[in-house]
């Protein structure tokens, strides 16, 4: 099993950027494929980027491709998420995601492993 935990989320201004943590527990992190996900108020949780246990493939969704980045460091157990040139519409609880044997789906049904998700506000 794997334990998650994210950090990095907070409030900042249309342009803006940030930097989200996802730090993982248990020795076999780099076996597992990380997701990230971001559920805004009333809305469905989303796939926002992924990346796999090696770190060789990466994916993100349309509306943040250009703006967002995702990276592992397996030395320190940590997916980053870079966040650059923010919108509003980003705004949204982050969580971090992961799986064993990597089927690179997009439902949130497909990651067993969750943390508990941080706040990220864009204020316009």
């Amino acid at each position: 099993q794997v334990q998650l935990v994210e950090s990095g989320g907070g409030l900042v201004q249309a342009g803006g950027s940030l930097r989200l943590s996802c730090a993982a527990s248990g020795r076999t992190f780099s076996s597992y494929a990380i997701v990230w996900f971001r559920q805004a108020p009333g809305k469905e949780r989303e796939f926002v980027a992924a990346i796999s246990s090696t770190g060789s493939s990466t994916y993100l969704v349309d509306s943040v491709k250009g703006r967002f980045t995702i990276s592992r460091d397996s030395a320190k157990k940590t997916v980053y998420l870079q966040m650059n040139r923010l919108k509003p519409e980003d705004t949204a609880v982050y969580y971090c995601a992961a799986e064993l044997n990597w089927k690179a789906g997009d439902s949130p049904d497909d990651y067993p492993y969750w943390g508990q998700g941080t706040q990220v506000t864009v204020s316009s």
